[in-house]
């Protein structure tokens, strides 16, 4: 009877340390929601797969930018547990941004220069770019250039640009002064039309930095609006919150009134002075000289000028050659007009209240000399 009781104790002593085995087994298993997330964690070390598709948006280090680049980021190595709940967080959010990737089609021009990125501008503050005055964001790669035009709308000129643009399938970045948008309103919507960005430069280009602008900061600010409810008017939709200054020239008070308005400020890179010159080959030569030196940068010059119009296809050719690829600046959010400045540009328009039909839509010919050479005036007055 003792063995008995002895083989049963022998017994229930083991029956008891196998469950507490067991028991602490069961206590070493993560549970189930932890799981998922180290294992998320280990799938992120892993690098990428090739990117197959030309162009993806991503974010890049500077704040105010949004840059549509060929690369993905990869992940950092967990070093730590807290590291490795890090990398399952960004391994299931959007990108830091919440950019988006988005495609930059082929140009299907014959020796067309097309496109290498498109960069969203955040105009939260009034940043301000441009090399010239602006140091802080360098957005740009080696040998990307940004191309932009002042001085807007012109006919024939403007016209000549878009098509050299169109040509090489490229957008670029207009300032135009807001007199001339008035004037020209049918080119203004074929700048909008053609997919350029579309920014501001006052409404009669004067120089902010001289009297009576420079000590009548209400004054100022009504030239700075009322360019922009002008040409906001004559595109038919938003602009870009995208301002650059007459003459380069930036007061301070301006500067920090444009960003409390979130109007970004261009200056720039390149700075052709086409203004100065009259031959297309002149303009070429100011642009790649500069440029050779510099390697990369934002491009100022006029589609104003007839000599910058005739020489941009060459100009472009010639860039193409030299292995430099074009950027095309966009914003984040458009510009919100002020009210009392659209008022005082319907003012100074009000003689054409009546002329709000398009030109195609009023005036048809309906005869045309079409027989040997066209009559000269003398030969109608005869």
């Amino acid at each position: 009877m003792r063995f008995v009781v002895i083989v049963v104790s022998a017994l229930l002593t083991l029956g008891l340390a196998a469950f507490g085995v067991v028991s602490a087994q069961k206590a070493a298993v993560p549970n189930s929601a932890a799981a998922p997330a180290m294992r998320v964690a280990s799938n992120t070390n892993a690098v990428p797969a090739p990117v197959t598709s030309p162009i993806l948006t991503d974010s890049r280090s500077v704040a105010a930018t949004r840059v549509a680049q060929n690369t993905l980021p990869r992940s950092a190595p967990a070093s730590s547990a807290n590291g490795a709940a890090g990398l399952a967080a960004t391994a299931t959010a959007p990108s830091a941004a919440g950019v988006a990737t988005s495609n930059i089609p082929a140009c299907d021009k014959p020796g067309g220069m097309g496109l290498a990125r498109i960069v969203e501008i955040d105009t939260t503050g009034g940043p301000g770019f441009g090399f010239e005055h602006f140091k802080q964001y360098d957005f740009l790669r080696d040998k990307e250039i940004v191309l932009t035009f002042d001085d807007g709308p012109w006919p024939e000129n403007t016209p000549a640009v878009l098509q050299a643009l169109a040509d090489n399938c490229l957008k670029a970045t207009f300032f135009e002064i807001g007199k001339h948008a008035m004037w020209h309103l049918q080119i203004t919507k074929q700048v909008v039309e053609a997919g350029m960005t579309l920014g501001s430069h006052t409404w009669s280009h004067k120089d902010l930095a001289r009297k009576p602008y420079a000590t009548d900061l209400d004054l100022a600010k009504q030239e700075i609006e009322m360019g922009a409810s002008a040409v906001h008017m004559a595109a038919g939709v938003p602009i870009a919150p995208f301002f650059r200054f007459p003459s380069l020239q930036h007061p301070p008070a301006m500067l920090t009134y444009l960003g409390e308005r979130n109007i970004a400020t261009f200056s720039t890179d390149i700075d052709s002075f086409d203004f100065r010159m009259h031959k297309p080959e002149q303009v070429i030569k100011s642009v790649m000289t500069k440029l050779e030196k510099r390697g990369k940068g934002i491009i100022l010059m006029h589609d104003f000028q007839r000599g910058t119009a005739e020489a941009l296809p060459e100009l472009l050719r010639q860039l193409k050659a030299g292995g430099y690829k074009v950027v095309h600046i966009v914003p984040r959010q458009m510009l919100t007009t002020l009210p009392q400045y659209d008022e005082m540009v319907m003012k100074q328009d009000k003689l054409s209240s009546n002329n709000t039909r398009p030109e195609n839509s009023v005036v048809h010919t309906i005869g045309q000399y079409i027989g040997g050479a066209p009559p000269t005036t003398s030969d109608m007055h005869e």
